[in-house]
C-alpha cells in the first residue's frame, strides 16, 4: 500500500510540475530592429512593415496567437531575449554555430548573401589588401561584424559598428566611411535602389564563410522553450506548404530569397 501510494505521490508531483511549467503561447513577443528594410523598417504612419513582419505575423495566425512586437538594438537581443524581455529574435538573424551555442533556432527562414557596399568607381575590394587603412561600417553584433573583424581589422582596416544599419548609411553618405558591409539584399533595396544610394554600389563579390556568416535566418528562441520551436517550426512549414511563403515573397522580392 506504502509503495503504491508513494508511486500515486510521484506522479502527482510530476504532474503538477508539468502544469506549473507549461506556457501560454496564446501571445507570442518578437524582438526586431526596425532598421532593415525590406526585411523590417517602419512605414510613414510609423507602423512595422516588412518581410519578418509579414512572417511572423502569418506564423502567429497559424499558432491563433497575437503577435507583438518589441523594438530593440540588434547587438542586445541575444541577451534581452535570454531576460524573457521576448520570445523570439525575428529580425534577420543568421543562423551561426556561435550563436546556436546559447540560443535555438527555428526551422529557416531565408539564405541571403553577404556584401561590401562603396562609392562608385572606388576602386574598393572586400579584401584586406584593399581595406588596409580604410573605414567599414558594420552594424553592431551582427555576423558582418564578427566577418570584418576576423578578416580585414588585424590586418589593417577600420572597423566601425553602429548601433542600427540606417546609422551605418549617415556615416558613409557623409564620407565618414569608405564602405560598408551588410546583407546584400537589404543593401540593393533598402539603400542602392533608393536615391540616397545613387552614387554607391556593390564592389566584390558574394562573401562565403558559413562559420561566421551563417547557414541562413531563422527564429532565435531560448533552448528551454521547446514546446515554441515545435510550434514555430510547424507553422513554418505549412505557410512554405501552402504557397502563403511565396505570396509574401513576392511582395518584397522578384527572386527566390529562401536560398538553398
Amino acid at each position: 500500500m506504502k509503495k503504491l501510494l508513494a508511486t500515486l505521490t510521484v506522479a502527482l508531483l510530476a504532474t503538477v510540475s508539468i502544469t506549473a511549467h507549461a506556457k501560454d503561447w496564446s501571445t507570442i513577443r518578437f524582438g526586431v530592429d526596425a532598421s532593415y528594410a525590406p526585411f523590417e523598417s517602419k512605414g510613414p504612419d510609423g507602423k512595422l512593415v516588412g518581410f519578418d513582419i509579414d512572417l511572423g505575423n502569418a506564423i502567429c495566425e497559424r499558432l491563433k496567437a497575437k503577435c507583438v512586437w518589441v523594438e530593440n538594438d540588434f547587438d542586445g537581443m541575444i541577451p534581452a531575449l535570454k531576460a524573457k524581455k521576448f520570445d523570439g529574435v525575428l529580425s534577420s538573424m543568421s543562423i551561426t554555430p556561435q550563436r546556436a551555442e546559447q540560443i535555438a533556432f527555428s526551422s529557416k527562414l531565408f539564405n541571403t548573401p553577404t556584401r561590401l557596399i562603396a562609392k562608385k568607381g572606388s576602386g574598393i575590394l572586400p579584401t584586406a589588401e584593399s581595406l588596409k587603412g580604410k573605414n567599414v561600417g558594420v552594424e553592431q553584433g551582427t555576423i558582418q561584424e564578427t566577418y570584418a573583424k576576423a578578416y580585414w581589422e588585424a590586418k589593417g582596416a577600420k572597423v566601425t559598428p553602429y548601433q542600427n544599419q540606417d546609422q551605418v548609411y549617415a556615416d558613409l553618405l557623409s564620407g565618414r566611411l569608405d564602405a560598408a558591409l551588410q546583407d546584400a539584399v537589404q543593401a540593393e533595396i533598402g539603400f542602392l535602389k533608393t536615391p540616397r544610394g545613387a552614387g554607391f554600389e556593390f564592389v566584390g563579390k558574394d562573401l562565403n564563410d558559413p562559420k561566421i556568416l551563417g547557414t541562413g535566418a531563422g527564429i532565435g528562441m531560448r533552448k528551454e522553450d521547446t514546446d515554441l520551436k515545435a510550434k514555430v517550426d510547424k507553422a513554418i512549414a505549412e505557410i512554405i506548404k501552402d504557397g502563403t511563403y511565396k505570396k509574401l515573397e513576392q511582395k518584397y522580392f522578384d527572386f527566390d530569397v529562401y536560398g538553398s
